[in-house]
C-alpha cells in the first residue's frame, strides 16, 4: 500500500492514539494495515465528512463504500426497521429481495436478467470466474498489469495488485492497462493487441481462454477512463476467442462515473456478467453477480451454490435505500456535473506545477499523475501529496504502477462547494511543494 502507516513512526502520535493502536496490534496483528504516515482517528461521519476524536473535520474525496454519504439517515433507518422484523437467509419466500433485484435489473441491459447476490465483490468475482471456466471449458484469465479483483485463494491469484508476496496463478495473462497518458488515441487499439497476444499465449499453453476479467476504469492500475467506445475492441477479441467479459465494477459502478449507471456502458453493452460490491449497501456486506439467465439457469441445473447472508434482508434493505438515494436525488447526474468541475479545477491549480504530468477521470472518479522534476512517475511525490492533503483534513488515497497516481473518489452526495475545498486544500499543498523542492 502506498500511503501506509510505519508503525515504527507510532512515537510521533498522541498518547491516545499510541494506546488504541497497540491495543490494535495486539488483537488484529498487522494484517489491517493503517492510512497516512499520522492515521486519522474517526469516530462518527455525515455525508462527505469524517470526523476524528478531537473534533476535527475531514473532507472525504476517497470512499466510494459509503456512496450516499457517512451515516446516511435513509439508508440506516431502513436497515434498522428490517433488523427489527427480521433477518434471515433467502430459502424462505420473502419480497425485499426480489423487489431490490427487479429495480437493481433495471439500471442494467435488457440481456443481463438475473443476479446472485453475495457477501463482497469477492465472492461476486470468484463466483463469476468459476461460472466462466464451466461454460467455455477454458482455464486462462487475462487481467490489468496492476489489477485487483479480491481475496479468495482464486482471486488473489489473478490479482497483480498484491505484489510479488502473492504468486500469481499459472492460468492468468497480464496485460498492460489502456494508458491514455503514455499512449494517447492509441491506448485502445494497443489494449485490444495485447489481449489478444495473450489469448495466442494461453491457447499455445493448452489453456484457452475463460474470460477477460477487468475494472473498466482501471481503479488499481491509474485510473484510465479513456474515451467512449475504448474498450469495445478489446471485449470483441475475447468474444471471437470464444471467451467471456467479466465486468468488475466494484469501484467504477452505481453511478459513479456519471455517463451511465455502470463503467461498462461508456464502451459498449456487450459484457456477459457484472459484479458489484460494497458501495451498493453503503458499507454493508454485500455483492452482485449480473448476468445471463441462460448463464444462471445453466450453472445451477449442474451445480450447488448457496450464500447463507448473500441477499440477506438487512443488506438488501441498505442497497434499496441506496438505490433510492441515487435516483431520487439524481445523483448519476451530480457526479458527472460536480466531477467535471472538480476536475477542471484540479487542473487549474496543477497548471503551474513540475510535479503534475497529467489530471484525468470521468464522473466523481479522478486520477492526478504526479512526477518528479525529471518527469519520471514519482512513488514519494504522491506520498508527500496525500499526506499533505491529510494534514490539511482532506482526504485521498493514490495507485498506479509506479504508485504515482492521486486517486480521487469521494462519496456520490460530493458538492461543488466540496470541490471547491478540495482544490483550496490541493492548491495549497502544491505550493508547499514547489516551496521545499
Amino acid at each position: 500500500m502506498i500511503n501506509r502507516f510505519d508503525p515504527g513512526a507510532a512515537h510521533t502520535l498522541s498518547e491516545a492514539d499510541r494506546t488504541l493502536l497497540a491495543r490494535r496490534r495486539a488483537t488484529l496483528g498487522d494484517i489491517y494495515p493503517l492510512f497516512y504516515d499520522r492515521p486519522v482517528h474517526v469516530v462518527r461521519g455525515s455525508g462527505a465528512r469524517l470526523v476524528d476524536a478531537d473534533g476535527v473535520e475531514y473532507l472525504d474525496a476517497y470512499n466510494n463504500v459509503p456512496a450516499v454519504g457517512h451515516a446516511n439517515p435513509r439508508v440506516a433507518d431502513a436497515v434498522h426497521a428490517q433488523l427489527m422484523r427480521m433477518n434471515t437467509h433467502t430459502r424462505y419466500l420473502q419480497d425485499g429481495v426480489v423487489e431490490f433485484a427487479e429495480r437493481f435489473l433495471a439500471t442494467y441491459p435488457a440481456h443481463l436478467d438475473h443476479v446472485i447476490f453475495t457477501n463482497s465483490g469477492s465472492e461476486a468475482n470468484d463466483l463469476a470466474l468459476t461460472i466462466a471456466k464451466w461454460r467455455t471449458g477454458n482455464e486462462g484469465v487475462i487481467v490489468t498489469r496492476m489489477a485487483y479483483h479480491g481475496t479468495t485463494s482464486l482471486l488473489a491469484g489473478v490479482s497483480p495488485e498484491n505484489g510479488p508476496g502473492m504468486p500469481l496463478a499459472p492460468f492468468v495473462r497480464i496485460v498492460d492497462p489502456p494508458d491514455t497518458f503514455r499512449h494517447g488515441d492509441a491506448a485502445g487499439a494497443a489494449f485490444a493487441a495485447a489481449v489478444r497476444a495473450a489469448i495466442d499465449d494461453l491457447r499455445a499453453g493448452g489453456l484457452g481462454v475463460a474470460a477477460l476479467l477487468i475494472d473498466t476504469i482501471m481503479s488499481t492500475d491509474g485510473i484510465f477512463p479513456g474515451p467512449r467506445g475504448m474498450l469495445a475492441e478489446a471485449f470483441g477479441t475475447v468474444h471471437a476467442a470464444g471467451g467471456l467479459v467479466i465486468a468488475d465494477e466494484v469501484q467504477p459502478g452505481m453511478a459513479r462515473i456519471g455517463e451511465a449507471m455502470w463503467g461498462f456502458q461508456r464502451h459498449t453493452d456487450q459484457v456477459d456478467m457484472v459484479t458489484s460490491g460494497k458501495p451498493l449497501a453503503g458499507g454493508l456486506p454485500i455483492g452482485s453477480l449480473v448476468l445471463p439467465a441462460e448463464l444462471s439457469d445453466g450453472y445451477a441445473a449442474g451445480h450447488r451454490y448457496f450464500n447463507t447472508f448473500g441477499g440477506n434482508p438487512a443488506s438488501i434493505a441498505a442497497a434499496g435505500a441506496v438505490l433510492d438515494e441515487v435516483q431520487e436525488r439524481g445523483l448519476l447526474r451530480a457526479a458527472l456535473d460536480v466531477g467535471a468541475a472538480l476536475r477542471r479545477s484540479i487542473a487549474e491549480a496543477s497548471a503551474a506545477s513540475p510535479y503534475v504530468a497529467d489530471v484525468r477521470g470521468v464522473g466523481l472518479f479522478i486520477g492526478v499523475e504526479m512526477v518528479d522534476r525529471e518527469g519520471e512517475p514519482s512513488r514519494e511525490i504522491a506520498r508527500r501529496v496525500v499526506n499533505g492533503l491529510r494534514d490539511r483534513h482532506v482526504l485521498i488515497s493514490a495507485v498506479g504502477r509506479w504508485g504515482q497516481v492521486l486517486k480521487v473518489r469521494p462519496p456520490l452526495v460530493f458538492t461543488h462547494e466540496d470541490a471547491t475545498a478540495f482544490t483550496t486544500a490541493y492548491r495549497a499543498v502544491l505550493d508547499t511543494l514547489a516551496q521545499e523542492g
